[in-house]
């Protein structure tokens, strides 16, 4: 008899706890090898196409294209055995299920995923009519081949008095686990004083999801009652304000939606954090670019590689970290610490059509004006692709802002949190400009530099702004740090 195992969503590392489903690669009934790719997925950092560690028959999938999923939940259940061509039969197809005995378990899949064989026992999903007493009329039978709902169940618990109300309040539920996985939906959850024991989840097996709790807070706060988030035990009633009192519907404000989520939810999120949490200023110098121009062009006439010039301005930079440390490093408020950092870890700014990312040059001080050419085309090509790996868009310690491809001179940037600065290049145009004491026309840029004002003052900002701009206009002064 074949057995059942499910496959949930893993971890794919870097601290992320949600994927969104971008396109399946399996249907049901397919049949699968172990290590074969089922499912591509889109998280805050990559595209990742994601194995299944078991072989056998796809008796069903949970969520559509588009849907996001937790980390940990499930993405689709494998029958595996003897009988496995010929489908899951059991009526529950996620009911008990005995996995001894199987040999069907894969190598290094993902983080957080081994080799051995699955657990003696497969926990038990409740149907729904367990979950909600309330549909006692509704059918309890579901095939093995059932997607994930097409509505999701509402996150509020019915009101006080009412039979599942009731029941819940005697404690029924309050002892046990909350099915939370996202320790943002925690915070998010404590932070506004909601008890998370006062939601019924909508994501699979109850789990609760952010849009439950920001329904909820919605909710309460349409009546008024959002608890305090100084009462530990304050509850919040998520009970729509509508069910209570009729009043006339607020209508819905026109034009596109556009949802925050993956790449640009990411962004959103980091931007917002730096803003709140960082004391940033910004200084900036025009330059006189002309010499840094023609050496590139004298290093590019001597064949080999082409040296581009994002290449020479990390270059520049890197130096002039160097020097100037105290924006090569991170806060620790907990310890209420500046850290300096040994190593330097250089982000550039992308453009792609799945929105900004940040790729990290790793090592960059120990890199020449070829290597860093080079690692900047390889990596830029995969953020294009969207093949850039979660390692490849974390552990930056300074940004480099070539703001100038977009044709403009001058730009105030945010900080990528949690680094202390960030150097912005503006276009490089002909202007007017004293050279030796005539007025002549040069090739003309902008520098700006944005940094935390908590790990140095202007003074070592502006040391380091203009320690750039002179290896800008005399790429000599760098044969002194060679």
């Amino acid at each position: 008899m074949a057995q059942v195992l499910e496959f949930k969503l893993p971890d794919l590392g870097e601290g992320l706890t949600e994927a969104e489903i971008v396109r399946w690669l399996v249907q049901v009934g397919d049949v699968v090898a172990v290590d074969q790719l089922v499912v591509e997925v889109e998280t805050a950092k990559a595209m990742v196409e994601v194995p299944c560690p078991y072989g056998g028959v796809v008796t069903a999938r949970f969520g559509e294209e588009g849907t996001e999923l937790p980390v940990g939940a499930p993405l689709l259940t494998v029958a595996v055995g003897a009988s496995a061509a010929g489908g899951a039969t059991d009526g529950e197809g996620l009911g008990e299920r005995d996995a001894e005995g199987s040999d069907a378990g894969s190598g290094n899949v993902l983080v957080g995923y081994g080799t051995g064989a699955p657990p003696a026992r497969r926990r038990r999903v409740r149907p729904a009519s367990e979950t909600a007493p309330a549909r006692a009329g509704a059918s309890r039978e579901a095939p093995a081949a059932q997607t994930a709902p097409s509505a999701p169940k509402s996150p509020v618990r019915p009101a006080e008095g009412h039979a599942n109300g009731a029941a819940h309040h005697d404690g029924s539920r309050g002892e046990g686990p909350v099915p939370v996985i996202s320790p943002l939906v925690r915070r998010l959850a404590r932070e506004n004083g909601l008890d998370l024991r006062e939601l019924t989840g909508s994501g699979p097996d109850g789990l609760i999801l952010r849009a439950d709790v920001e329904y909820a807070l919605r909710a309460a706060a349409a009546q008024g009652r959002t608890a305090r988030p100084t009462e530990p035990h304050a509850r919040v009633s998520a009970v729509p304000a509508a069910a209570t009192e009729p009043h006339a519907p607020t209508p819905a404000l026109g034009g596109t939606r556009v949802p925050l989520k993956g790449v640009r939810g990411a962004v959103a999120d980091k931007l917002s954090r730096s803003r709140r949490e960082i004391p940033d200023a910004t200084c900036w110098v025009d330059a006189d670019a002309t010499e840094l121009m023609r050496a590139r062009t004298a290093m590019n006439a001597t064949g080999g590689p082409k040296i581009s010039l994002l290449a020479l301005l990390a270059r520049i930079c890197t130096a002039a970290l160097a020097r100037f440390p105290e924006l090569n490093s991170t806060v620790d408020m907990d310890a209420r610490e500046v850290v300096q950092l040994d190593h330097v870890h250089l982000g550039f700014a992308a453009q792609t059509e799945r929105g900004l990312v940040v790729p990290v040059v790793r090592d960059a001080h120990a890199r020449d004006a070829e290597g860093l050419t080079a690692e900047f085309a390889r990596l830029t090509e995969a953020a294009r692709a969207g093949t850039l790996t979660p390692a490849e868009l974390t552990g930056g310690t300074f940004t480099l802002n070539n703001y100038g491809v977009f044709g403009v001179d001058g730009s105030t940037p945010i900080i990528n949190h949690p680094e202390a600065a960030m150097l912005g290049v503006g276009r490089i145009v002909p202007k007017p400009w004293v050279h030796e004491g005539e007025l002549a026309v040069r090739q003309v840029v902008q520098l700006s530099l944005t940094f935390d004002h908590r790990v140095c003052d202007g003074g070592t900002a502006g040391g380091f702004l203009r320690y750039v701009a002179d290896c800008v206009e005399q790429p000599a002064v760098l044969l002194r740090t060679l």
